[in-house]
């Protein structure tokens, strides 16, 4: 399974960016190789739609899951129409957002 996480930096001990469309960074987990990858988000700067585009490119890596502090609406669908589940109100750090999805702590949004 592939866990996306919004980033302010290209490592784990990064800050969780709290925006998914307009994050710096998106830090993608593989659970099978324990490998994590970093992919700068082109989309940030855009002037608008840049949620969408961010929510296909989570969708063209293979990514189940997506742990953010806030998604807009139309990134929502984009994300949840291709069965990727969406985690939101994180903050903190990389590796503690992942540890605490592990461990169950974190709800998914509904809608």
């Amino acid at each position: 399974m592939k866990v996306a996480i919004t980033s302010e930096g290209k490592t784990p001990d990064a800050a969780l960016d709290p925006r998914f469309g307009r994050c710096k960074y998106f830090l993608i987990f593989d659970s099978e190789s324990g490998d994590f990858e970093s992919l700068e988000n082109s989309n940030a700067q855009s002037s608008g739609g840049a949620g969408v585009r961010a929510g296909q490119m989570m969708v063209s890596k293979g990514v189940s899951v997506v742990l953010t502090g806030s998604v807009g609406p139309n990134a929502s669908n984009v994300l949840q129409s291709a069965g990727i589940k969406v985690y939101t109100g994180i903050s903190g750090v990389v590796s503690e957002a992942l540890r605490r999805f592990r461990a169950g702590e974190i709800r998914e949004i509904s809608a």
